[in-house]
């Protein structure tokens, strides 16, 4: 039977069928990407088996294994462009919503690998992986301009050029800016009184941004940049600001810059190096009526975050006798600045002007083992030394055996650990009713899990797997007794389970699908409650019709998530949202149209959120639309 089965580069830092991965992987394309409308990488990564996504209405926060801590920034998952790590050194954060760096329609393929991944990647690799792969210049033979109109008053326009030369040299230039207006009211009962404009917030939703990528190649090197600057204006009154007042809101802008270096020697060696500078800015502004009258003027306060860094990181990969897949690998990283700051504005008041530095210095290696012809052993290991908490050893095993051809079952076992950031330690701000943190310990998790992956009928695929977490000082956000400010803990431990079966099928004709089905449990180990924002039961399906001749595509997708607890010990209630996408690929020549609807069947629901919101849960958009089209100059 002749399969074509993805290959996948960051589960083990080289490229390996999915098949042979020392982890369960999906891998969704930029044709998919296309065909189901996605807008955002959240959009996508809500449509992947086991994974769920929340929104507070100002960032989306992933969830996955029954694992999502209200405002946590997705400090739980790695995500990665082309390898570059995207979180950034004050909240760990990794952004996926509007505010993400990267365009979607630059992405050639994502990687989603479950499991601790910090054997290879160290911090953050906590859940998972997300390694972004973006197209390169050999993937446009020109110019291609992009243009959205959606509901919201919401538009977008993407300008990218690529091109490959003659003499080898590859260029990728793209340009994207996004204004929408949101939702001009938004309902929220906690604050249904006269003298708060009866609960409804009044043109406080608007979200805009622009984003620059850019990609060049020639030889063995690469060079990588890019930049986001994302303002959003937040309706919800979070820590206790003034209802109804637009001029709370955040900024969020990131920067980075890569050179990579890659040279392979025959086949057989396999050399990367890398040198990296980033860069992270936040500028929150929030509107306090400190005195109680309900009436202006009202005070102004400041929260700002400063921080750059920038690293080196050398790895190299060898064959040995047809058996052996060896990498050994150093990283070197140097937190120049680590800055948080809150003041009132007028009267000038100063709560808080912290200012860090540190260094993390990492190497690891990894042997993956033919044993026999159907027996491959996987094994890792790494030590990262930091210069804030010490050192900390994290190990991966994955035994991979193929029983009959087109079968394998993977027992695997991994530890990952994630420590407390800055913000999470020094953060002390009691104009937003925050306290600092300083004696928290660092997170570690031990998982094992059993995967089973049948291929058939040329095109099909069967999957079914099994986790069991274990997970130590899992830090989440809490309210000090004492005196009623969040603070951040260590809870004193999590146990989880899950069970996950999914379906997936990819036809020449065209037409192709998949279906997954999500039941778990996340608990603590000493009072067994239930964590909030984790749902018991996830399912998706998804779907693409071919309808004229691979010209013309029809998509649907549902995605059922089950209720979850609030941090208030409260519930919101499970739903089902249904988005359906009209794709044109070519039927239009150069010119590529898509209309989508998404929430179809306009389902009211919301999402649980942190202890800074009031009722701790925010409504969700109903039925939206989009209309998007894309012209290529070649």
């Amino acid at each position: 039977m002749n399969l074509k089965v993805d290959t996948v580069y960051g589960a083990s830092k080289f490229d390996q069928k999915v098949t042979e991965a020392p982890s369960s992987v999906t891998i969704i394309t930029a044709d998919e990407i296309q065909k189901y409308g996605y807008r955002t990488v959240s959009d996508l990564l809500q449509s992947v088996p086991g994974f769920y996504v929340t929104n507070d209405r100002n960032y989306s926060y992933i969830g996955v294994e029954g694992i999502s801590r209200p405002t946590d920034y997705n400090t739980h998952l790695l995500i990665l462009i082309d390898s570059h790590r995207l979180n950034d050194n004050v909240f760990n954060g990794a952004y996926v919503g509007t505010e993400s760096i990267l365009d979607i329609d630059l992405i050639q393929r994502v990687e989603i690998i479950r499991g601790p991944g910090s054997s290879l990647y160290g911090a953050n690799a906590f859940l998972g992986v997300i390694n972004i792969i973006t197209k390169r210049g050999r993937d446009l033979k020109g110019a291609e301009v992009s243009a959205d109109a959606a509901s919201l008053q919401t538009y977008r326009g993407r300008t990218t050029y690529g091109r490959q030369y003659a003499s080898g040299l590859e260029v990728l230039l793209s340009e994207t800016f996004y204004n929408s207006k949101g939702n001009r009211q938004l309902f929220f009962p906690e604050f249904n009184s006269p003298a708060m404009n009866n609960g409804i917030a009044q043109d406080a939703d608007a979200d805009q941004f622009h984003s620059t990528f850019l990609s060049a190649s020639y030889r063995d090197f690469t060079l990588r940049a890019g930049y986001v600057s994302r303002e959003k204006r937040i309706p919800t009154a979070s820590y206790g600001t003034v209802f109804d007042d637009r001029r709370t809101g955040t900024t969020d802008a990131r920067a980075y810059a890569d050179l990579e270096y890659h040279h392979a020697i025959g086949a057989v060696w396999e050399v990367n190096a890398r040198g990296f500078y980033d860069w992270y800015k936040y500028d929150g502004v929030f509107i306090y009526d400190y005195s109680g009258a309900g009436v202006p003027p009202y005070t102004v306060n400041h929260d700002y975050s400063r921080s750059d860094w920038w690293g080196l990181d050398f790895s190299v990969s060898r064959r040995v006798a047809e058996r052996h897949h060896l990498a050994l690998g150093t990283e070197e990283t140097f937190n120049t600045k680590q800055v948080l700051g809150n003041y009132d504005q007028t009267p000038y008041f100063l709560y808080l002007s912290d200012r860090h530095s540190s260094s993390q210095s990492s190497v690891y290696l990894q042997d993956e083992i033919a044993i026999r012809k159907n027996l491959l052993l996987s094994a890792g290991v790494r030590y990262d030394r930091y210069s804030t908490f010490g050192g900390t050893v994290n190990p991966r095993l994955g035994l991979i055996f193929s029983p009959q051809e087109n079968t394998d079952i993977k027992i695997l076992y991994g530890q990952a650990f994630r420590a407390p950031d800055e913000f999470e330690l020094y953060y002390n701000a009691p104009a937003l009713n925050f306290e600092p943190s300083p004696n928290l310990h660092p997170e570690t998790i031990k998982t094992t899990e059993v995967v089973f992956e049948k291929y058939f009928w040329q095109y099909a695929s069967l999957s079914a797997s099994g986790f069991y977490n274990r997970i130590d000082h899992l830090i989440s956000q809490a309210t000090d007794p004492a005196n009623g400010l969040l603070h951040f803990t260590n809870l004193e431990g999590v146990r989880g389970t899950g069970l996950e079966f999914g379906f997936s099928a990819k036809r020449p004709s065209g037409w192709e699908g998949r279906l997954s089905y999500t039941v778990q449990e996340s608990h603590g180990s000493l009072d067994g409650e239930f964590l909030s924002n984790s749902p018991r039961h996830l399912g998706k399906a998804n779907l693409i019709v071919p309808l004229l001749q691979k010209k013309l595509f029809a998509s649907f997708e549902g995605q059922e998530i089950s209720r979850r607890l609030t941090v208030l010990g409260s519930a919101v209630g499970g739903s089902f949202v249904a988005n359906a996408t009209l794709y044109s690929k070519e039927l239009l020549g150069k010119l590529r149209v898509s209309a989508s609807l998404y929430n179809l069947f306009d389902k009211h629901y919301a999402d649980p959120a942190g202890q800074e919101i009031q009722g701790a849960s925010v409504v969700q958009d109903g039925r939206t639309f989009r209309v998007k089209l894309t012209y290529r100059f070649w």
